[in-house]
């Protein structure tokens, strides 16, 4: 039987899982679902940004973007604008009511941070951001692999 080289995946499984299941809650009173979060903020983050970079940012499909970014518009909180010098790009930004839940958000992404930081010392905690990070740029390699072959 093989054995498991590692078992840090596993915990940072655990630990989106967790992050991902309390915002699916907290955000539920905004009717948002399904993670739809993360494409909110960094749309918030990346004001102008088109389908294709928001895909490639959060690393989902296209048709994941898709129907996010279409509910979001849908229920107010973003903006779709064509490009003016692309005709088959849309641009997409926040409205003033996506920004207002973007400030909770934030609140909310702050006391995550807090909470799976706690008793860290600075030190550790920009050493454990810097270790994610980089498992995080290594991980993209295999992810773009994969795109590219779909």
């Amino acid at each position: 039987m093989k054995k498991l080289e590692g078992e840090v995946l596993r915990f940072v499984g655990t630990l989106s899982r967790c992050i991902n299941s309390k915002a699916d809650f907290e955000y539920k009173k905004f009717n948002l679902k399904k993670s739809q979060y993360m494409f909110l903020t960094r749309v918030c983050e990346n004001p102008g940004i088109n389908f294709v970079n928001l895909s490639n940012l959060l690393k989902v499909d296209k048709t994941t973007t898709t129907k996010a970014v279409k509910k979001l518009i849908d229920i107010g909180y973003l903006n779709k604008q064509q490009d003016k010098d692309d005709k088959r790009e849309y641009k997409l930004t926040a409205t003033k009511k996506g920004l207002e839940i973007y400030e909770f958000m934030i609140e909310e992404e702050n006391k995550q941070f807090r909470t799976s930081f706690k008793n860290f010392s600075e030190e550790e905690k920009e050493m454990a951001t810097k270790l994610i990070k980089r498992m995080s740029e290594n991980i993209e390699e295999y992810w773009i692999d994969i795109k590219n072959k779909q």
